[in-house]
């Protein structure tokens, strides 16, 4: 009995690692010069601009490997700064999440390059892994 409860909650811990979820892009995010301001992680308690500094997203540690994640709400969410590992056939990249999205991560077209092995623009839309890990692996 205690054999298989510890083996159930290993796997339930291993499930909740990692989840599915939709990537695509947006080359808006590739802008070096485009203001902070221009995100939802801008400024306010939990933005950017009043955590680290940094006025243009090509300020942005870990630069071009940002985007938007669903689970930031909108402005000044607890979420914004947060980073994810996103895993695509095997190779993962890591990206700090800067603005809202509707549905999954829409992420600067250079990252989904660096995840897709430059198939961004062939692909569009993939299904790939996430899961939330220390912002050093940012550049934090």
């Amino acid at each position: 009995m205690k054999f298989s409860s510890a083996v159930s909650a290993a796997a339930l811990g291993f499930a909740s690692l990692s989840s599915a979820i939709t990537v695509s892009y947006d080359t808006g995010y590739d802008d070096a010069g485009r203001s902070l301001n221009s995100v939802s992680c801008s400024d306010g308690s939990n933005g950017l601009i009043t955590k680290h500094g940094w006025q243009t997203q090509g300020n942005v540690a870990g630069f071009p490997r940002i985007g938007g994640y669903q689970g930031i709400a909108g402005w000044n969410s607890p979420q914004c700064g947060t980073c994810y590992g996103i895993t695509y056939n095997g190779k993962t990249v890591y990206v700090l999440a800067v603005d809202y999205t509707g549905s999954g991560f829409n992420l600067a077209k250079a990252a989904m390059d660096d995840l897709t092995n430059g198939q961004a623009a062939q692909l569009g839309r993939i299904e790939a892994q996430f899961q939330q890990v220390d912002v050093n692996r940012c550049g934090l």
